[in-house]
């Protein structure tokens, strides 16, 4: 099998507990860590965008504050995962350092990744993180989620991370070399399955809870994060992360692919244009329209009338003058904004609202075009 990260632009990587920490000792694996930065940095070498999503906290924490109770109560979670980020952070600018990369500690919740604002924001900054060449390195705010608000592993935040970033690719570093058919700890005749095209009852079925002491997602949460990841448009590649420089060794390693049907773009413009309820409707000009249908953002100067109350993010259907609808779009404005910004230049739009926002009523990226108007490009 070739190598999957050798064409993806954007890559996602989960680490796991079980890897950065010893299970005897507690302690940071430091070799294996600044094998991993190495090869994130060799894949930044080649103009690739890398985002880390690590567990470790906990782990770390429990060694620190002398936590020996195998299953800890949420508040002894918690106190361990203040205290363990510390050096998991520490531990990652140490390592990254040798390579001259800057890291960045993004804490999330499941409400980050749910509720539009705060996933409008949490994108804004890792994307200007990434343009920074800066090496975002997630995980679960273990130190606020309550069971409500709380992903309980981050093979499923990392599908989402990856959803959100329009990754093409995504890397669960496991415990175990990819998908068998049944458990190979437990069955000497489990089948190794190098590549899945479709996520069926049947590799469902396949999964079962985790294997290592450290680790809170089993071969489960890993199908339903590349349900999750595969439904965006990314590939998702289960390794085994029990080898130094372990994204390195993909290319010649057993792993198990699962293949996505669409690409992250076109997942979604499909998301835009059918997941999503409408808020609002801006009309407008021949020009603008001309503008969307060559493949250009939406901008303030060709819109004529903003209707509906909306909040920035929303999707809101955007219609010709004469009332025909052109397609469906993410608003970077909420609809008081949209309104004063009506028909005005980009230089304007600081000087109007008191504050520097977005050059683009609607990007492209996050514009979905009818059939007609794609047509029309074409």
């Amino acid at each position: 099998m070739s190598d999957p990260l050798a064409k993806a632009k954007r890559i996602v990587v989960k680490v796991g507990s079980s890897l950065l920490v010893d299970s005897a000792s507690g302690a940071l694996k430091h070799e294996w860590l600044a094998s991993l930065a190495a090869d994130v940095a060799a894949l930044k070498t080649e103009r690739k965008d890398i985002v880390v999503v690590s567990s470790g906290a906990i782990a770390l924490g429990r060694r620190a504050l002398k936590l020996k109770a195998s299953l800890l109560r949420l508040e002894e979670s918690q106190a361990a995962a203040a205290t363990g980020q510390i050096r998991l952070a520490q531990a990652y600018v140490d390592a990254f350092h040798e390579h001259d990369l800057a890291v960045a500690q993004i804490l999330l919740t499941l409400e980050d990744t749910e509720e539009r604002r705060r996933y409008l924001n949490a994108r804004a900054t890792l994307t200007t993180l990434i343009g920074l060449n800066a090496v975002p390195v997630i995980n679960e705010n273990d130190t606020v989620a309550t069971a409500e608000i709380r992903y309980g592993d981050n093979d499923r935040l990392a599908a989402r991370v990856t959803s959100m970033m329009e990754a093409d690719c995504l890397v669960l570093l496991s415990d175990i070399d990819g998908l068998y058919s049944a458990n190979p700890q437990r069955d000497a005749n489990a089948r190794h399955i190098p590549e899945v095209r479709a996520i069926t009852q049947e590799i469902e079925r396949m999964a079962e809870g985790p294997v290592s002491g450290f680790s809170k997602g089993g071969m489960e949460s890993k199908i339903a994060a590349a349900k999750i990841a595969t439904a965006a448009g990314a590939a998702v590649v289960i390794a085994s992360g029990h080898v130094l420089h372990p994204l390195r060794a993909i290319a010649d390693a057993r792993s198990t692919l699962f293949v996505p049907r669409v690409s992250p773009a076109q997942a979604r413009k499909r998301w835009i244009a059918g997941g999503l309820s409408a808020q609002g409707t801006l009309v407008i000009d021949v020009g603008a329209e001309r503008a969307l249908r060559s493949g250009k953002s939406l901008l303030a100067v060709g819109v004529k009338a903003v209707n509906g109350a909306f909040e920035r993010g929303d999707a809101v259907v955007v219609k010709s003058e004469d009332g025909r609808e052109l397609g469906r779009g993410l608003i970077a404005y909420d609809a008081a904004d949209a309104r004063r910004l009506i028909g005005r230049r980009t230089v304007e739009i600081e000087t109007i609202l008191g504050y520097r926002g977005r050059d683009e009523m609607i990007h492209r990226d996050d514009l979905a075009l009818d059939s007609a108007a794609e047509d029309s490009q074409s």
